[in-house]
């Protein structure tokens, strides 16, 4: 693949860094958000990156397009609404998507483009906003083999790993499933927390021990300290957008008629915990209405 002609939709926290390496790496790009200013902010400091006026034209001028949105309805809308990228893509054009997507939706945008000749390769990312602007991000691949191939050295700009799971869709299944399991680690740690400091026990000393011992997590390694016992409670990711992740692996378990006792109940607290932090909140916001549920703070005082 050649470094020329990269279009990429959404400038938000994930994908202006990106963006950004994309451009660093030599990659000729076409930048387009609903945000024009975002847009603008994230292409200003380099001279191989503009910005265009709609997804349509992002995707006339790209041979290969990046989507890094908030779900597979608003992939559907770049590609299908206004001035979409299906009336600009030509024949061979690659869509990957990135974003959190929901698997079915990206199945139905993957036939409609294959209609019009365009592959899909469906790429979400684990690593957050830290492994974004360091290009370290861990991509879980979804697609047809020639399709992937395609798309390895432009996620190889942006990340340290690639896993190629299946056909399209199985990058945004296992997506779903790794916050999932996230979201319920990351609940049971702040109430075993919870349970230590009532008993007098030092959060800080509490979460070392779980760093050397089973209760190890990536939510132990790089949220507790930094974000809930600091009280910033400022991770960039949203709360919500973790509760419509949930939903989404617990919607393909009913689907296939798996039953989920633990997750099911955890979906129901999340989206309580959502309702209480208010729209926008950081998904840190969670252990602070586990905190007004048990009345416990998590601070080191």
């Amino acid at each position: 693949m050649n470094k020329s002609n990269v279009g990429f939709i959404g400038a938000g926290v994930m994908g202006a860094p990106m963006a950004a390496n994309l451009a660093s790496a030599g990659y000729n790009l076409t930048l387009f958000d609903v945000n024009y200013q975002a847009a603008h902010d994230a292409a200003a400091s380099f001279s191989n990156m503009s910005v265009a006026d709609s997804p349509k034209e992002a995707a006339k001028i790209s041979d290969v397009v990046i989507t890094m949105l908030p779900s597979g309805r608003y992939v559907q809308k770049a590609v299908f609404g206004d001035s979409g990228m299906i009336e600009g893509f030509n024949e061979g054009s690659l869509l990957i998507d990135t974003s959190s997507s929901e698997p079915w939706l990206t199945i139905e945008t993957a036939n409609a483009l294959k209609d019009k000749g365009v592959q899909m390769v469906d790429a979400p990312v684990s690593g957050a906003q830290a492994g974004a602007q360091a290009a370290e991000l861990v991509f879980m691949i979804g697609g047809e083999q020639d399709a992937v191939e395609r798309a390895i050295p432009i996620l190889e700009a942006l990340g340290r790993q690639t896993y190629h799971l299946g056909p399209v869709g199985s990058g945004h299944a296992m997506k779903c499933i790794n916050n999932l399991i996230t979201a319920m680690t990351f609940m049971s740690t702040i109430e075993g927390l919870t349970i230590g400091k009532q008993f007098g026990l030092d959060p800080n000393v509490m979460t070392d021990v779980l760093n050397v011992s089973t209760g190890m997590s990536w939510i132990s390694q790089t949220h507790i300290k930094q974000r809930i016992i600091s009280r910033k409670f400022d991770d960039q990711f949203k709360l919500s957008l973790m509760v419509k992740d949930i939903g989404i692996a617990t919607a393909m378990a009913n689907e296939m008629n798996i039953p989920l006792p633990c997750s099911s109940l955890g979906h129901q607290l999340w989206k309580a915990a959502d309702r209480y932090a208010g729209e926008g909140s950081s998904i840190s916001e969670m252990a602070r209405w586990v905190e007004h549920v048990t009345g416990v703070e998590i601070t080191d005082k």
